[in-house]
């Protein structure tokens, strides 16, 4: 799979999806998040576990948990479950494995054809966008979103203790004298990064939800932010896409950037550093996103 991945220039707002298939139903991934695909793997059951949890499994040597989208979105599997396939996914720090109907191919998409029109009202909490292709509609999942409902204990990693964060903010004063500007598309991480600055006592806080929204409110000469917190993988303009022209901007190019994923391989570093983001963060470090913040802060 690794050798079919298409080579894309940082920061052109275009990436890669793998389409799966549950049913007659195509869905797609974000190939940075993919680390490989594998013919079915067995599995050992997990006690009182989640009804989409099959289990865990050993890829390399290293024990991960199978979980079933095909159940988890209400799915009957079309094909016998040794015919299936395995996605292993790596983000935010963690590896596990999606077990699908049927892995069709890579795709290469631009951020302009992801459709957020239906998301949380007919798509549902699951969905994020629709990419349309080839007269039909693909699916993009909220992949944080399902892996933090099958397995709950994770959201706590997103929490922020309130006297750790306060003594972290200690040094730039009262931090409700600087605003900020975050662009997530996932409504599930926008309220946890919110609640984060929260504790910290940062509410002066703007939420969009992709890197067009982001740079029309930068570009807006009745506002001023102090610094920037972006997702990657967004509608419309993507955060190294938004980074680069925030960084090329005569005017903008002080303001601080963090790039704050979920996907935060070597790879994706090195892009991030490459676009000039000021400092790269990935999905569960939500408390050293607090000190980042405060640090960049008293940098500028």
């Amino acid at each position: 799979m690794r050798d079919e991945r298409i080579l894309t220039e940082v920061g052109t707002n275009e990436w890669q999806v793998v389409v799966f298939l549950l049913g007659d139903q195509s869905f797609a991934i974000n190939v940075d998040k993919t680390r490989e695909i594998l013919r079915w793997t067995g599995v050992r059951p997990v006690p009182k576990s989640h009804e989409a949890m099959l289990g865990i499994t050993t890829v390399r040597g290293e024990v991960i948990p199978l979980i079933d989208l095909a159940v988890f979105l209400g799915h009957v599997p079309q094909v016998e479950q040794e015919q299936r396939k395995v996605i292993v996914a790596e983000f935010n720090k963690m590896k596990l494995g999606f077990v699908v109907d049927a892995v069709e191919r890579i795709y290469r998409i631009n951020s302009d054809e992801l459709d957020a029109t239906l998301s949380g009202t007919f798509l549902g909490e699951n969905a994020l966008y629709v990419i349309k292709r080839e007269g039909r509609n693909i699916l993009l999942l909220d992949y944080e979103r399902i892996v933090q409902v099958v397995n709950p204990v994770l959201s706590a990693q997103f929490h922020v203790d309130s006297r750790t964060a306060k003594n972290v903010v200690q040094e730039i004063g009262d931090p409700n004298k600087y605003k900020i500007l975050v662009a997530e598309d996932s409504p599930l991480i926008r309220k946890l990064i919110q609640d984060a600055l929260g504790e910290g006592g940062f509410h002066n806080v703007e939420l969009v939800s992709h890197g067009k929204a982001a740079m029309d409110r930068l570009l807006d000469e009745g506002d001023a932010f102090h610094l920037l917190i972006t997702d990657i993988e967004m509608p419309k303009m993507d955060g190294l896409t938004l980074t680069r022209k925030v960084k090329e901007d005569e005017n903008l190019r002080r303001l601080p950037v963090i790039v704050f994923s979920s996907i935060m391989a070597d790879d994706i570093k090195r892009k991030a550093i490459s676009v000039g983001a000021d400092a790269q963060i990935t999905k569960p470090e939500i408390d050293i996103l607090v000190e980042t913040v405060c640090k960049l802060l008293v940098q500028r």
